[in-house]
């Protein structure tokens, strides 16, 4: 039994939304007994503040 998956072309790949991690969450070895979760967790408030940002939601240090 063979997949076939769907290639991509063009802006066709911006259609998906992504969560962005920092690098050195993963490289570093200072994060390095820090779970998946807990990583996954960073990108997921990363993206919520710059959500806030992005619409005018921040206090008076930023």
């Amino acid at each position: 039994m063979s997949v076939q998956f769907e290639y991509f072309y063009g802006n066709e790949a911006e259609q998906f939304s992504f969560y962005r991690i920092p690098k050195l969450l993963i490289t570093s070895p200072v994060f390095k007994r820090l779970s998946d979760g807990a990583k996954q967790l960073c990108g997921l408030m990363l993206d919520r503040m710059f959500l806030s940002v992005k619409n005018g939601c921040v206090d008076e240090h930023n």
